[in-house]
């Protein structure tokens, strides 16, 4: 009988369904996996892009977990200074085999001081933000590090994902798993990352972005200004 691999996902207003959906689809389908949605309470949550996600348990009812992977989003600016969620990662990080998250995530796990000293990805647009946090940003699509292991922007979650699932069951199970889904991306467009976009997407990506990344700063200072990284 397979041991049971419990996963959980927080849940928050304004996160991407991607960063939630493309993992939470690949690790369910690992051997003895359980996916667990968390949130608050049981109210359904709003995602950035209109899907309402029915969380499955409450932060005060999850059990220990063996990995958490929080998502990403414009969400994460109001995660990163929600004490509830911040606390339930510190407690249950002690007993996780896996601490993870895909895209923004990453700024959630930082602010919660749990990337101190470790090396780390995230969406682009959000990447030199971790420094702050004492983390270290790196460009891959997915970082591991040592039981830390996160995936950059929205689509690597999937990447981030069958990584897990590799270290976890081993390359074949990986394998099968990303055949089952049929995930053999070919874009039709090279612009998915700044290194290869066109310079004139990339420019007008960024001047789309001005508030959004002024509203990221200013959070940014304001969750420093409440506490020193890993403290």
């Amino acid at each position: 009988m397979t041991a049971s691999f419990h996963i959980g996902f927080p849940l928050f207003p304004q996160l991407t369904p991607l960063d939630l959906v493309g993992p939470q689809e690949i690790l369910s389908r690992l051997p003895g996996a359980q996916c667990h949605l968390l949130a608050h309470d049981m109210q359904p949550v709003s995602s950035a892009s209109g899907i309402t996600i029915l969380p499955t348990l409450r932060y005060a009812d999850a059990p220990q977990l063996d990995m958490i992977c929080v998502p990403g989003g414009p969400g994460h600016l109001a995660a990163m200074q929600d004490p509830v969620l911040l606390d339930f990662l510190r407690r249950q990080e002690s007993g996780c085999r896996y601490v993870t998250s895909v895209c923004t995530g990453a700024l959630v796990l930082a602010a919660a001081g749990l990337l101190n000293g470790y090396r780390a990805a995230t969406h682009w647009m959000s990447l030199d933000r971790l420094a702050a946090f004492g983390a270290q940003p790196a460009s891959d699509r997915v970082v591991i590090d040592r039981n830390r292991i996160t995936g950059g922007g929205v689509t690597a979650g999937i990447d981030f994902a069958l990584t897990v699932a590799a270290a976890l069951h081993g390359d074949e199970v990986a394998r099968a798993i990303q055949l089952q889904v049929q995930y053999a991306p070919q874009p039709p467009f090279q612009d998915g990352d700044p290194e290869h976009a066109g310079a004139a997407i990339l420019a007008e990506a960024r001047s789309k972005a001005v508030r959004y990344v002024d509203l990221m700063q200013k959070t940014d200072r304001q969750v420093l200004a409440g506490k020193a990284p890993g403290s």
